[in-house]
C-alpha cells in the first residue's frame, strides 16, 4: 500500500506540474513535507506522501462543503472558519479531486492580492 501511495503523490506531483505548481520541498526534512507554489504564492503544502493541505478560503470551502478531516493528526484542532483545507488521496478518483482543487486555489490566488 505504502508504494500506492508514493505513486499517487508522484502522479499527483506531476500533474501539478503540468499546471504550472512549482513543488519545492523544505531541507532538513524527510517525512515527505514541501510547499507548492504558482506564480511564486504559497498556497498549498503536503504534510506527507497522501495528505495535502491547501488554501481554499472560507467561501469555497462552504461551496464545496468540505469537511475537516475527523482524524487530522497535523490540524486537529483547526478552526471551521479557517481558509485551509487538509484532503487525502489514497487512489486516483481521490487524486483528480485533489487536482480540481488546486485548480480552484489557483484560480483565486490573483483574487486574493
Amino acid at each position: 500500500m505504502k508504494h500506492e501511495v508514493g505513486s499517487l503523490r508522484a502522479t499527483l506531483s506531476q500533474r501539478l506540474e503540468e499546471l504550472g505548481v512549482e513543488e519545492r520541498a523544505w531541507p532538513g526534512r524527510d517525512d515527505g513535507f514541501a510547499s507548492l507554489l504558482f506564480g511564486g504564492e504559497d498556497f498549498a503544502h503536503f504534510h506527507n506522501d497522501n495528505e495535502l493541505d491547501i488554501r481554499l478560503g472560507k467561501q469555497v470551502i462552504a461551496k464545496e462543503r468540505l469537511f475537516r478531516l475527523p482524524d487530522s493528526t497535523v490540524h486537529p484542532d483547526r478552526s471551521k472558519g479557517s481558509h485551509w483545507h487538509e484532503i487525502r488521496f489514497n487512489n486516483k478518483s481521490e487524486v483528480d479531486e485533489v487536482v480540481r482543487l488546486v485548480k480552484i486555489a489557483i484560480a483565486g490566488l490573483g483574487r486574493r492580492k
